[in-house]
């Protein structure tokens, strides 16, 4: 298998580069320089989906299930929370050119709406919805017939999970906070993710015989041995992010108690 050269996606990469370049610097010429740590979570993001979509992942996709949820967990589960990182405030309000920033601040239904499907609860639901619509057998194996279906697939993973990660990441705010109730907002939806994977796990009969067929043998696996490979993926991703955000936010958590206890000291 190849590397992929679907121009769509090689334009879009080069376009949010831009973008994103462009905003550091602009922000570096009115006196604030964006954050090494987070220019490096931005670029990592962009990498990682330049590597989903246009590395021999993607054409191993057609054939072995395991090779499509990898794409989609190093898109969506990886390559999201890492955009929204480097999107941080006040990178986010110098992305885009300032005549798309002015037609968006006077779409105010559309502006609520997001206001809305980005809490907690809403976005869950989406994220749910979402997730366990697309692996429904027709949905899944429609995405992989049809090109410009996997393109909405593809999006629609990637958009849920920025809306999951949004209220935790809080990229409008310019200092992340250490709320506890975070811990249980991606606990539940990693959770979602988990139940998904253990079915691929337990399952005793290729969920996508219709698409992929016998194609897995050609690279050593049987179909539902490359089915519980892609669950034991999904299985292994979920735990890892659940740990961490548990370790993290716990910390991060202590250290705001930390910073407010010193705050409100009396001086000496």
């Amino acid at each position: 298998m190849g590397f992929s050269f679907d121009p769509a996606v090689i334009l879009g990469v080069l376009l949010v580069q831009t973008l994103y370049v462009r905003a550091v610097v602009k922000l570096r010429r009115r006196g604030w320089e964006v954050g090494a740590g987070q220019q490096v979570a931005w670029h990592a993001g962009v990498a990682l989906t330049a590597v989903g979509l246009l590395s021999p992942i993607d054409g191993l996709g057609e054939e072995l299930l395991s090779a499509h949820m990898a794409q989609h967990l190093l898109i969506a589960d990886l390559a999201a929370p890492l955009l929204l990182i480097g999107l941080r405030t006040p990178v986010l309000v110098h992305f885009l050119p300032r005549a798309a920033l002015v037609s968006l601040a006077r779409r105010r239904r559309l502006r609520a709406v997001f206001r809305f499907i980005r809490k907690p609860l809403p976005a869950i639901s989406l994220w749910v919805l979402t997730l366990y619509g697309w692996h429904f057998a027709y949905a899944f194996e429609g995405a992989l017939g049809n090109d410009l279906v996997h393109a909405l697939q593809h999006q629609s993973f990637v958009a849920a999970s920025l809306l999951v990660w949004w209220p935790v990441l809080e990229p409008k705010r310019g200092r992340l906070h250490g709320e506890l109730w975070k811990i249980g907002h991606l606990l539940g939806a990693r959770l979602a993710g988990m139940m998904l994977g253990m079915a691929f796990l337990i399952l005793r009969a290729p969920g996508y015989a219709g698409f992929y067929g016998e194609k897995a043998r050609e690279h050593g696996l049987s179909p539902l041995s490359d089915q519980q490979l892609a669950g034991g993926l999904m299985l292994t991703l979920d735990i890892a992010i659940m740990l961490f955000v548990l370790a993290f936010f716990f910390w991060r958590s202590a250290v705001d108690h930390d910073r407010a206890q010193r705050a409100a000291a009396p001086a000496s």
